[in-house]
């Protein structure tokens, strides 16, 4: 619901500040985010950090992999939010969720694929549900496209026959 609720905001916001795009809407978004959750994790676990820090790294070999694989999550997650934020200037926020919705099945799906992992029946449940609403969601724009499309086309046809209306007398 957070998420949901950030995207429709996101959008009004795009939508109120012309000079501002996606880009530059999530690069606010993360200063003031970095400012605001760095005090707060500092308050909440700065005690826990160094505990944290020794036991990830003796769960490693090198500590040079722990470091990789820090900064190559880092530079992933970034830049799907960075996508994320430009997508979500092309299309609604409605479209952008339930994109996201379907991320989140396919990311299920895969653990449960690779890693073998068991389906509990209320993940199946909400997993049965994500799908079916994406795909009415789907059929409904699908619908309401093809029906826009024929009342446009039905308009020309009329103004068409209006405007040559002289002619079939």
């Amino acid at each position: 619901m957070g998420f949901v609720l950030r995207n429709i905001f996101s959008k009004k916001s795009l939508q109120s500040f012309k000079e501002v795009n996606g880009l530059n809407l999530y690069g606010w978004i993360i200063i003031i985010s970095l400012l605001y959750l760095y005090l707060v994790a500092v308050f909440v676990e700065g005690s826990q950090w160094v505990e944290g820090y020794r036991r990830a790294l003796l769960a490693i070999v090198k500590p040079s992999t722990l470091y990789l694989w820090v900064i190559i999550s880092g530079v992933v997650y970034h830049l799907y939010n960075q996508s994320s934020y430009q997508d979500l200037d092309q299309i609604t926020p409605l479209t952008f969720s339930v994109g996201n919705t379907m991320k989140s099945v396919v990311v299920i799906v895969s653990s449960i694929l690779v890693f073998k992992n068991l389906v509990r029946p209320l993940n199946a449940l909400g997993s049965a549900i994500a799908i079916n609403g994406t795909f009415l969601y789907s059929q409904t724009t699908t619908a309401n496209k093809a029906k826009k499309l024929e009342d446009e086309r039905r308009a020309e046809i009329c103004c068409f026959l209006h405007r040559h209306s002289t002619c079939f007398q």
